[in-house]
C-alpha cells in the first residue's frame, strides 16, 4: 500500500536526522509475507530500502538480501544516507546495521575514498563517505562495515563473522501489478525471489509495487513473468535466473534464445512455453537418439545440449565447453578458473588460501622452508643465501658453500676449528692458524677429451675445430661431407652468434675429488712408490750377491787347475 503517511510522525530531536526535510522524498510500502522487513521506497526512481532486524553475520545478511532480489545497501551518496536515517528513525530502530561495504583480501588504503573497501556491487564509486575517526588501517583490521545509530551512522569496521542488530537491503525499479490480466479475471500468484508466496490483502493495499526478482504466475494459463527493471518479462527468460522460469529445464537454442524443454515423453506447452505436458502421440524424439535434449524446432525436432555443453558435429552428441578459456572468469585477486564438466569453478591459486569469500596470500616463510633467507612474495616465496653461499642447483631451498676466486677462507665449526668445509672442487689447506680452500685444477688430471678450461670449483670442456661434442662428453670428428675443415686452433664449442656455452653433464661437472679422497690417493701412491723402491733394492742386492759368489768360484778353479808349461827356451836351456 502506498501511503503518504502511514505511522505517527516521530518527535524531532537535536540529531542530524532531519525528518521534516526528508519526508517529502519517500513513500513507505509495507510488505506482508515471510520477508518480514519494512520497505522505504523513493518515488523518483522506484528504488527501495528494506530494514531487517535479526542477529546475522555479514555473509548471512547479504544472502538474505539476495533472496529478496537485492543486496546490502550501498551508501554512496548523501541522499542514500538520509534514506537510511529516515528508515531507522521511523521504525524507532537502534543498534548496529550492516551495509554493503567490505574488503577482499588486500590491506586498507587510507589514500582512497573507500580506503581499499568496495561495495557489494563490485565497484568503488562513491560521492559520499562517513568513516569513523577510529578507522584501523592495519592489514589485520576487520573487513566488513556496519553503521550505528549511536554515532550518526558513521562507518565502523567490524568482523565479518560477528553479528549486528540488523541490516538494510537495497533493491530498485519495482513493478506494478498486472492489472490488465486482473481485468480479464485472471488469478495471479505473486512470489518472492526465495519462492515464498506473496499474499495480498486488498483491504490494506490500494496499489501493489513489487521489487525486481518477484514473479507473477497466471493460474489458468500458467504463463509466468519476472519483474526486471520496472517491466514484467515473460518466461522463458535468461536461463541463469531461476532456470528461465521453465518448469523442467532451460537452455539456449542455436539462435542464442532461451527455450524450455521437458523430460522424455513430455513436451512444452505451446501456450505458456514453459510447462510440461504429456505427448499426445508417440514421442518423436525417441528416434532422434539425442544424448541430452530433444526440442521442437519449427515443424520438426532437433537435438540440443544443456548449459555448459555444445552440440557436436554429429548433431546428436554434446561436448563440454571450456569456460576457463575466457580470461574474464574468476576476476577476483588470488583466484583461478578450473573447468568442470558442464561448468567451471573459481578456486584459490597456489600460494593462496580461502579466507571467508576471498583468497589470501599464504606467508610460506612462516613455515621456514629456506635454509638461510626467505622472502615472501604474492602467491609464493623466494629463498636466498647468506654471504659465502649460493642457492643449490639441486634444491632451491638449500644453500651450498661458494667461492668465486682461487682461494677463500674455509667454513669452520665455531666450536671445533678443525671441522672445516670447502666448496666442491676446492681443497682444504692449513696455513698457520688459518684454513684455506684452494681451487683444484681438474684440467691437470685430463678430465676432458680435448680442450679443458679450469673454472673456480669446476671445469669446462670444448672440442677442436672439426670435432663435435657428444652426449657422452667426448669429441667426435665431423664427417667430411657435413663437417668443415678445422684451422687447427683450439676453440670452445659454441654457436657463431651466441657466447660460449659449456657442454652438458657429464662433460662439464664439478670436481668429484674431496680433500679426504685426494689425501687417500696421495698416501696410496706413496706406499706404492715405497714398495717399488724396496722391491728394486732387494732385487739389486740379490743380483750383486750372485755375481760375487760366481766370481769367487771362478778364482778357486783357476788356482787348482794351474800346470807348468815348458817352453822351448826351457827345453833348450836343459839340453844345452
Amino acid at each position: 500500500m502506498i501511503l503518504d503517511c502511514c505511522i505517527p510522525r516521530p518527535k524531532r530531536t537535536a540529531e542530524a536526522w532531519k525528518m521534516s526535510s526528508i519526508k517529502s522524498l519517500f513513500v513507505l510500502v509495507f510488505l506482508v509475507g515471510s520477508a518480514g522487513g519494512m520497505t522505504l521506497c523513493d518515488e523518483d526512481d522506484s528504488s527501495c530500502l528494506i530494514l531487517f532486524k535479526g542477529s546475522l553475520n555479514f555473509k548471512d545478511a547479504q544472502n538474505r538480501c539476495v533472496q529478496e532480489g537485492g543486496h546490502l545497501m550501498t551508501m554512496r551518496s548523501n541522499r542514500l544516507s538520509s534514506q537510511m536515517a529516515s528508515l531507522l528513525m521511523i521504525t524507532n530502530s537502534n543498534g548496529e546495521f550492516w551495509i554493503g561495504l567490505h574488503r577482499l583480501g588486500d590491506c586498507p588504503d587510507p589514500e582512497k575514498k573507500l580506503r581499499g573497501f568496495q561495495w557489494m556491487t563490485n565497484d568503488e564509486e562513491t560521492n559520499y563517505t562517513n568513516w569513523s575517526p577510529s578507522f584501523d588501517s592495519s592489514c589485520s583490521s576487520p573487513s566488513c562495515v556496519h553503521v550505528s545509530t549511536r554515532n550518526s551512522l558513521q562507518w565502523v569496521q567490524a568482523p565479518c563473522d560477528g553479528k549486528a542488530t540488523g541490516f538494510v537491503c537495497a533493491r530498485g525499479n519495482s513493478c506494478t501489478e498486472l492489472e490488465a490480466e486482473q481485468a480479464k479475471g485472471e488469478t495471479i500468484r505473486y512470489s518472492q525471489p526465495n519462492g515464498s508466496k506473496y499474499s495480498v490483502d486488498r483491504d490494506k493495499h490500494i496499489s501493489l509495487q513489487l521489487p525486481p526478482g518477484f514473479t507473477a504466475t497466471l493460474e489458468t494459463s500458467r504463463i509466468k513473468y519476472l519483474c526486471v527493471s520496472k517491466q514484467w518479462v515473460q518466461a522463458p527468460w535468461n536461463c541463469e535466473i531461476r532456470e528461465g522460469g521453465c518448469e523442467y529445464k532451460c537452455m539456449m537454442n542455436p539462435e542464442k534464445s532461451p527455450i524450455c524443454y521437458c523430460p522424455p515423453g513430455q513436451t512444452v506447452n505451446p501456450v505458456n512455453k514453459r510447462s510440461c505436458e504429456a505427448q499426445p502421440t508417440g514421442d518423436p524424439c525417441q528416434a532422434m537418439g539425442c544424448q541430452h535434449i530433444c526440442y521442437k524446432k519449427g515443424d520438426s525436432y532437433a537435438c540440443a545440449c544443456p548449459q555448459g555443453f555444445q552440440i557436436a558435429i554429429d548433431g546428436v552428441s554434446c561436448l563440454d565447453i571450456d569456460e576457463c578459456v575466457d580470461p574474464r572468469q574468476c576476476p577476483v585477486k588470488g583466484t583461478m578458473c578450473v573447468n568442470t564438466l558442464g561448468g567451471f569453478k573459481c578456486v584459490c591459486k597456489p600460494g593462496f588460501k580461502k579466507t571467508g569469500d576471498a583468497c589470501m596470500d599464504v606467508d610460506e616463510c612462516a613455515l621456514g622452508p629456506c635454509e638461510h633467507i626467505c622472502m615472501n612474495v604474492v602467491g609464493s616465496y623466494v629463498c636466498s643465501c647468506s654471504d659465502g653461499h649460493r642457492v643449490s642447483p639441486k634444491s632451491p631451498d638449500k644453500c651450498d658453500i661458494y667461492c668465486n676466486k682461487e682461494e677463500c677462507p674455509a667454513k669452520c665449526d665455531p666450536n671445533n676449528m678443525f671441522q672445516c668445509f670447502c666448496p666442491d672442487g676446492f681443497l682444504l689447506e692449513e696455513r698457520g692458524t688459518s684454513m684455506i680452500c684452494v681451487d683444484i685444477d681438474e684440467c691437470q688430471s685430463f678430465s676432458c677429451d680435448q680442450d679443458c678450461k679450469n673454472t673456480y670449483g669446476s671445469y669446462e670442456c670444448s672440442c677442436y675445430p672439426g670435432f663435435t661434442p657428444t652426449i657422452r662428453g667426448d669429441c667426435k670428428e665431423d664427417d667430411e661431407e657435413n663437417g668443415t675443415e678445422g684451422s687447427g686452433l683450439i676453440t670452445p664449442i659454441s654457436d657463431a652468434t651466441s657466447p660460449f656455452v659449456p657442454l652438458p653433464d657429464p662433460t662439464r661437472s664439478p670436481s668429484g675429488v674431496t680433500p679426504g679422497g685426494l689425501g687417500g690417493i696421495i698416501v696410496v701412491t706413496t706406499l706404492l712408490i715405497l714398495l717399488v723402491l724396496v722391491g728394486s733394492h732387494m732385487l739389486l742386492s740379490r743380483k750383486k750377491k750372485m755375481e760375487s759368489s760366481g766370481a769367487l768360484k771362478a778364482s778357486e778353479g783357476d788356482a787348482h787347475g794351474l800346470e807348468r808349461v815348458t817352453s822351448d827356451m826351457d827345453k833348450c836351456q836343459t839340453s844345452c
